[in-house]
């Protein structure tokens, strides 16, 4: 018989499911909510983050300026995730005004890891 649970190891799940609802601990979320995109932004901002729309524009959390590209045949190829040649600055959190997206792409969100 145990009287001390301190001295087993009892495993610690992620996840459970309940009624066919999967439930998650909240201390194993790492990954902020919101769609992966890519938001080309006036003065030729691009960013790429997870995306929040908002009363007043759209949040970028856990965004990268795309400074350079990378590409031979334009934006679209970073779809699929980050070039060789693309350079990212991670900058955190922007509040984009929506006057200020002029288009939002959508990618493939586990090509870009730490977003």
């Amino acid at each position: 018989m145990i009287t001390n649970t301190k001295d087993t190891n009892v495993s610690k799940p992620e996840s459970l499911m309940i009624d066919d609802v999967k439930y998650v601990r909240a201390d194993a979320v790492t990954e902020t909510s919101g769609e992966v995109m890519i938001a080309v932004l006036d003065r030729g901002f691009v960013y790429v983050g997870r995306v929040e729309h908002t009363d007043s524009g759209i949040t970028l959390r856990n965004a990268k300026c795309i400074r350079r590209w990378g590409t031979t045949k334009g934006l679209g190829e970073l779809v699929n995730g980050p070039l060789k040649d693309t350079l990212l600055d991670t900058v955190g959190t922007v509040h984009v005004p929506g006057r200020a997206v002029i288009s939002l792409i959508e990618v493939e969100a586990a090509s870009w890891k730490g977003i």
